[in-house]
């Protein structure tokens, strides 16, 4: 049995939409930020980094989001969720997913989580100032070069999409008007009316 350990608000909505999609069965354990759970003793003998997502498999503690993802791919490959027979286009999918984790995401964490690089308000508040622009350059070139449509990697639908999903519901809090990226704009729409992501925002509220 897989076990998800996640919280509500984080890039763990990705590995969450993908069991959902992959037909495996998994439990799910729900960590609280708000409580500094990820920092308990407990936690950290899963995860010793402290964060989510962390997937538990019969062979030990899976963390990072790009990680999971494609090993859920990989142990549910009914599913098609990544190309597994074609190196190239693995690749490709693994270097999208590569830039939200490397650049997106820690321009995102820039606003709520500046402390991992300074302590100084100043220092603080210009980072802070600074993730619009980051976060919509990104954007601006997810939508003109990366994204193929009408699923990030073209016709098929992979796990680069719930990734994408989840950093693209980020946007307005990050200071950025969504609608300035069409395609992007409507692959989230779209994804909303997944099944597999609505059983997952339901996991979220329970």
């Amino acid at each position: 049995m897989l076990t998800l350990y996640f919280a509500p608000g984080t890039c763990a909505l990705a590995s969450l939409i993908t069991l959902e999609d992959s037909g495996l069965s998994f439990d799910t354990k729900k960590i609280s930020m708000r409580e500094n759970e990820q920092r308990s003793e407990a936690y950290l003998k899963i995860n010793p980094k402290g964060r989510v997502p962390a997937l538990a498999t019969d062979r030990g503690v899976l963390t990072e989001t790009t990680a999971i993802l494609a090993y859920i791919a990989q142990v549910a490959p009914a599913a098609r969720l990544a190309p597994l027979d074609d190196p190239f286009e693995f690749a490709r999918l693994q270097a999208f997913n590569g830039y939200i984790s490397s650049t997106v995401h820690v321009n995102h964490a820039h606003r709520p989580r500046g402390s991992r690089w300074a302590d100084d308000e100043a220092a603080l508040e210009s980072m802070r100032a600074k993730v619009p622009q980051t976060m919509g350059e990104s954007f601006e070139l997810i939508e003109a070069t990366m994204f193929k449509g009408p699923w990030v990697m073209g016709d098929s639908y992979t796990v680069a999409d719930p990734y994408l999903f989840v950093i693209t519901g980020w946007l307005p809090s990050d200071g950025v008007d969504p609608a300035r990226f069409p395609k992007i704009s409507e692959h989230h729409a779209r994804m909303l009316e997944r099944p597999a992501v609505q059983r997952a925002l339901a996991r979220e509220k329970v």
